[in-house]
């Protein structure tokens, strides 16, 4: 059996920078009051017609591929994660095919929100692992800004999140170094507590929400019931972190960097405690970016990984949680 291992590294943010500031003139909120819940301080929002999910997803691909160090045509396989695509369907993952100029080559579209890139690097690894193929495109994308509820009414989810995209090369390895194991979860049973329930063909469609044309109508805004995220997350990090040491036979101690899903600062700042990592071994940028979905961990992990925060023969930890309920954690030997 083959190992994969991460060969090219890159993230797009668009150039527009929203600060709580800018929020507070639009809805009755504040720096202090976001800071404190979130610890984020910024964010970054397309312009319509500038950025979508797809061409993100196309900017950050281009640098993975290049520092990977291979031709465009050598990539055999697209996992594209994201629950913001440019369309209902088709997916993204085709779109970026054609952008690319890439052979016609299988695309498949991954939608399991904030750990959507973690499950997206475990399908890729396992293609990988059986030989497959042997460079798989990675990207996840995310245009939060344009369906969130940005009014006060929507204050409480439409300060969190952001934009952005982040992509990886999964390549073959022979030297020892890569994924070591990947670890998912889900529990649907909490899905209503962090979901968009609207358009949905199991409940109200688009047909349903024009002909009613109800302007109280909040269920094609995102809803999170915060405080019951917040405790649900805090353990399953910490469970899916120690499930992917314990497969390893690795302990805490062992962890050179952790990079976990960019939900909440409060979030990270619990689990490195617990865990009693400090400063260096933890890299959060959710202060600049926000909460950026799918593509949160892809641009945290190239941002460390460019500010020279990873190194050769690092263990690199990924962790994340999000709707669904879904949490999973993958173990890197870099």
């Amino acid at each position: 059996m083959f190992q994969s291992k991460i060969s090219g590294l890159g993230f797009y943010v668009p150039p527009t920078v929203v600060t709580n500031d800018d929020l507070s003139k639009i809805m009755d909120t504040n720096d202090e009051w976001i800071q404190e819940r979130t610890g984020i301080q910024e964010r970054r929002h397309i312009i319509r017609g500038q950025d979508t999910t797809l061409s993100m997803g196309v900017k950050a691909a281009k640098v993975a591929i290049e520092r990977a160090g291979i031709a465009k045509d050598d990539i055999d396989f697209i996992v594209f994660a994201t629950i913001s695509p440019d369309y209902y369907f088709p997916g993204p993952g085709v779109e970026l095919q054609k952008e690319l100029g890439l052979k016609t080559i299988g695309a498949l579209d991954v939608r399991n929100q904030c750990s959507g890139f973690v499950y997206a690097l475990s399908v890729a690894d396992q293609f990988i692992k059986t030989g497959m193929y042997k460079n798989i495109l990675v990207v996840a994308s995310e245009v939060q800004s344009l369906g969130l509820d940005m009014t006060t009414r929507g204050r409480a989810v439409s300060v969190i999140f952001g934009d952005g995209a982040g992509a990886v090369v999964l390549t073959r390895s022979d030297d020892g170094s890569g994924v070591l194991s990947t670890h998912l979860h889900s529990e649907g049973e909490h899905a209503k507590e962090l979901a968009v329930l609207a358009p949905g063909m199991g409940g109200r469609w688009v047909t349903d929400i024009i002909a009613e044309n109800n302007p109280d109508d909040e269920s094609y805004f995102p809803y999170m019931n915060g405080q019951y995220v917040f405790k649900h997350a805090v353990v399953r990090f910490s469970e899916v972190i120690m499930e992917g040491l314990q497969a390893n036979n690795l302990q805490v101690s062992d962890i050179d960097m952790l990079i976990p899903h960019q939900a909440n600062l409060r979030i990270s700042q619990f689990i490195q405690k617990k865990f009693g990592l400090n400063d260096n071994q933890v890299f959060n940028n959710i202060q600049k970016y926000g909460n950026t979905t799918a593509a949160s961990i892809p641009i945290a992990l190239t941002e460390a990984w460019e500010q020279g925060k990873i190194k050769k023969g690092d263990t690199v930890v990924l962790a994340a949680f999000g709707s669904g309920f879904t949490w999973a954690s993958a173990i890197i030997k870099w």
